[in-house]
């Protein structure tokens, strides 16, 4: 699993152990990023059930101001973390270990771009 074009291009990303989480594919990442990379610059992004992160940083590579990562698990948010960092996006990233829902109920930002890929 990598970054696929922007500042953090061609960057590994670490993947959670097991089979809990299962990553986007590059392939299908890059086509979604091919639809939408008209629409990603200056942007705050919203990654929910972020997994690993990628979607999200996928998007802060290719511009986004800021992204809020959002996932229920522990472990997951703890490669979120490393993830970004590795990116060198700790500026503009917050990660939130909480459900999706709460997330949401309480949000006070506004989204230019929302990434969901849910389990």
């Amino acid at each position: 699993m990598r970054v696929i074009a922007g500042t953090a291009r061609s960057r590994r990303l670490e993947a959670l152990p097991g089979l809990d989480t299962r990553p986007t594919t590059d392939r299908v990442k890059e086509s979604v990023f091919n639809v939408i990379q008209f629409d990603i610059e200056g942007r705050r992004a919203l990654d929910l059930f972020a997994g690993t992160g990628q979607l999200g940083i996928e998007a802060l590579s290719r511009g986004a101001a800021f992204c809020d990562f959002v996932d229920s698990a522990p472990a997951a948010l703890r490669v979120v973390q490393k993830n970004v960092k590795t990116c060198g996006f700790e500026a503009r990233a917050a990660c939130h270990g909480r459900d999706f829902a709460a997330f949401l109920s309480r949000a006070g930002e506004q989204y230019g771009l929302i990434l969901q890929d849910s389990p």
